[in-house]
């Protein structure tokens, strides 16, 4: 997750002065935002936030609907498709740098993805399922070739891999009456799980570290192969070559005209937001039916959030070019840099606030309280990150990748 704007010695990793502070700043919006979707998959069982109907007392009610509608529509696939777009532009600049340098690069990407590869696995079997780093660092290893591609060219076959999602699940949802008894079933237990296998996942995650292994083995292991194969590959893959695209473009450096971000967010949201909320209320008119939620249903959402995410890179990339707001540009900055870090802590504080090992809250916490959580864990992070940076000048993790990608220990302290 480098930057850079101007040239570094061979060998070292980017500076803080060499860093692009509008990417930094959209880099710290997204790694709060995903917050704001993870924490569902912490607090409940895996199959409630597709599913609200299936939350016990007879679906998700009141104010606790009214809150999982809020976060399908407005950070659902959102904030993660940013973080997407911004490792595909390291990949970039990354190159850029190494090739202003006469040096090839080629060899410290593969050791800094395999790195990051490592650090996905442990985080996927030791803290939390839900971990996007390996598929990030799969997609790293098969994209990197794309990287001198022309910005029109990597748009083009971005936007076809995140379109190939959309003709496959039509396809698929079109096919379901022709589907056969046996595989309607295991989709309809998968979509709303008996009461046993509630009830095991309950007692597994409110138990200890071990007991939540059979649980969290389970679905990281489906995330990094049925679902990086047929859904990550190709949204992540192809927004990660769209954010090769706009780095070369210097869009995500806030060098467009302003005219040109105020266009972006509001053709963005204009068209997104509407598209997700019809999303909502196409599922709630169908009672969640997986007929109708699983495949077209979240279709809606799926189209509508390439939309919003551009709009909130609009407002960001607005932000970042105003005078304003400066304490807070600074802070959600230092977020961006330490954004592996801070992106494992979250993890970290949640599996103790919610599993066995730590607090035991899964399941017991409501909408108002996820919020209540979010929102301390952003004040942390937006509080810690400028005081780490002003003393250090990586963040523990950056600073470890960089080190084993390097091959040699980095220098950690500040030189004031």
């Amino acid at each position: 997750m480098s930057e850079t704007t101007r040239a570094t010695p061979a060998g070292t990793p980017v500076s803080g002065a060499d860093r692009i502070q509008a990417i930094d700043l959209l880099r710290g919006v997204a790694v709060l935002g995903i917050l704001i979707v993870n924490i569902w998959s912490f607090a409940w069982i895996s199959a409630v936030y597709p599913n609200p109907s299936i939350a016990a007392g007879g679906g998700l009610q009141g104010t606790d609907f009214w809150i999982w509608a809020a976060v399908n529509v407005f950070a659902d696939t959102k904030f993660i498709s940013i973080f997407s777009l911004l490792f595909g532009a390291g990949f970039a600049m990354m190159s850029e740098r190494m090739d202003r340098r006469g040096i090839p690069g080629g060899q410290l990407h593969y050791r800094r993805q395999s790195w990051l590869l490592l650090i996905g696995l442990l985080h996927a079997y030791g803290i939390w399922h839900g971990d996007i780093l390996v598929p990030y660092a799969l997609c790293g290893f098969i994209l990197y070739g794309f990287r001198n591609w022309a910005p029109r060219r990597l748009l083009w076959a971005g936007g076809c891999a995140v379109g190939i999602v959309v003709l496959v699940m039509g396809v698929a949802d079109w096919a379901i009456p022709y589907w056969s008894a046996e595989e309607r079933a295991a989709v309809a237990a998968q979509w709303a799980p008996p009461a046993a296998a509630i009830e095991a996942e309950i007692e597994a995650m409110r138990g200890g570290w071990v007991q939540q292994m059979q649980i969290r083995a389970h679905y990281a292991f489906l995330v990094e192969t049925v679902a990086f194969a047929g859904y990550l590959l190709w949204r992540a893959g192809g927004l990660m070559l769209v954010g090769m695209a706009l780095h070369k473009l210097g869009v995500l450096s806030a060098r467009w005209p302003a005219s040109f971000y105020r266009r972006l967010a509001a053709w963005g949201l204009g068209l997104g937001l509407p598209l997700a909320a019809a999303g909502v209320w196409y599922n709630v008119a169908g009672g969640f039916a997986w007929e109708q939620s699983k495949l077209g249903g979240s279709l809606f959402n799926y189209v509508g959030s390439v939309g919003v995410f551009l709009g909130y890179v609009g407002l960001v990339m607005l932000l970042a070019r105003s005078g304003r707001l400066v304490r807070t540009r600074a802070r959600l900055a230092a977020v961006g840099r330490m954004a592996l870090t801070n992106y494992i802590a979250q993890s970290v504080l949640c599996s103790f606030i919610f599993y066995g090992h730590g607090l035991g809250l899964f399941e017991r916490v409501g909408g108002v309280g996820c919020v209540g959580i979010v929102m301390g864990i952003w004040a942390l992070q937006l509080a810690w990150s400028p005081w780490w940076l002003a003393r250090f000048r990586f963040g523990p993790l950056e600073w470890l990748w960089r080190t084993l990608s390097y091959g040699r220990r980095q220098p950690m302290m500040r030189i004031v």
